[in-house]
């Protein structure tokens, strides 16, 4: 029984025991190489393969669209930086906004140093972008377009088809980090002309350090890691058939549960902002009410370090974040909330809280009741100063 309860769903998930039990095979019994031509080796290859299907019906690609990654920036590296050196003949203009992972932003940064011209898209107070803004974007140098499916810090979700539909009207290659909604959100990758899309397994109850790169049928960008055949010969390196098994079955679950579950987390998300703003009411919820992914819960709270509250959130045994996992370890406020037009200060006082549907009721109340303790007693403090 765990002491603790857990609200970081957006930086990693438990892995579910279903994920866990197909994945225990692949470790010590049949461990072939799935490039082998022995029966083990063939064995773990099928297995690749009905992976390969299973995380490629989440999004109605074809399986052969599906390139095995180890996880979602690596995902990002290959789509961004690949394009740009299968098209930079023609055309050296990448489009994506301000409020893009750090594994997007800091692609474009490097591409930048290499000839590349970016245009970083603004977003509104809710952290969406412009339709209006994007079209007016294109020149006849663009070749990509990358904008998220949904934010990871505020759960903001993107006009993904009308994003797609401009793309193909100027005959231009969309990218989408999906890290955040695949498996959470409806995605359909020809419905929203989507060419090349990034998820990774341990966002939905899969394991950590697998991934994959949706790239469109036809579009073949230069390989990732030069070495031996595998992933078509775009990226080498024995394939870690444990987790691509394991996020195959994540995949599976997560397109029985989808809609179900959505609605679930939803309404435990809705739960929360009410608590928080019955416990809470000086306390902001951050990114639009409306369009936002199920579990997503960012909130700023006046006169506190986020920092200072999830270090006592957590001795009571409360686990959330201030923001992005992969941003915790660098200096600085959001770069999302900057981009939204919160002050330094808004920012640094800002919580993440993310949710699944293992989540109960009985642990959002507590965890409300709890946060506005420690903010009682941080305000208490700051008065005595």
């Amino acid at each position: 029984m765990k002491d603790f309860i857990y609200l970081d769903n957006a930086a990693t998930t438990r892995v579910r025991p279903e994920v866990l039990e197909v994945m225990l095979p692949y470790f010590c019994e049949d461990y072939g190489n799935p490039a082998a031509i022995y029966a083990p080796g063939g064995s773990a290859a099928k297995a690749v393969g009905l992976a390969r299907r299973q995380v490629a019906e989440l999004i109605g690609a074809l399986r052969e669209e599906i390139y095995f990654t180890a996880g979602g920036s690596e995902s990002d590296n290959w789509a961004i930086r690949g394009v740009y050196e299968k098209l930079s003949e023609k055309g050296n203009h990448i489009i994506t906004t301000k409020v893009e992972h750090h594994a997007v932003l800091n692609t474009c940064k490097y591409l930048e140093k290499n000839g590349a011209k970016v245009t970083y898209l603004s977003v509104d107070e809710y952290g969406m972008i412009s339709l209006e803004e994007l079209e007016r974007a294109i020149t006849p140098e663009t070749i990509l377009i990358s904008v998220m499916a949904a934010n990871n810090e505020v759960g903001t979700i993107m006009p993904l088809e009308r994003i797609g539909e401009i793309a193909k009207a100027h005959n231009v290659l969309f990218h989408t980090d999906a890290v955040q909604a695949y498996g959470h959100i409806p995605l359909d990758v020809e419905r929203m002309h989507i060419d090349l899309l990034s998820a990774s397994g341990h966002k939905l109850g899969g394991p950590k350090g697998i991934g994959f790169l949706y790239a469109r049928k036809g579009l073949k960008l230069p390989p990732l890691i030069y070495g031996g055949g595998q992933e078509r010969g775009r990226r080498g390196g024995t394939l870690n058939v444990p987790g691509i098994v394991g996020m195959g079955q994540a995949a599976v679950m997560a397109m029985a549960e989808l809609k179900v579950q959505g609605r679930q987390v939803a309404a435990l998300r809705d739960y929360f902002i009410q608590c928080i703003q019955k416990e809470i009411p000086e306390a902001v919820v951050n990114g639009t009410l409306t369009d936002r992914l199920p579990g997503n819960v960012n909130i700023t709270i006046p006169r506190v370090e986020g920092e200072s509250v999830l270090i006592l959130l957590d001795q009571r045994g409360i686990c959330a974040s201030s923001g992005s996992a992969c941003s915790m370890s660098q200096d600085g406020p959001s770069h999302v909330l900057l981009a939204m037009g919160r002050s330094e200060e808004q920012a640094r006082g800002t919580l993440r809280f993310s949710l699944s549907a293992e989540n109960t009721e009985e642990e959002i109340a507590k965890a409300v009741t709890v946060l506005a303790e420690v903010v009682s007693h941080l305000h208490e403090i700051l008065l005595k100063k």
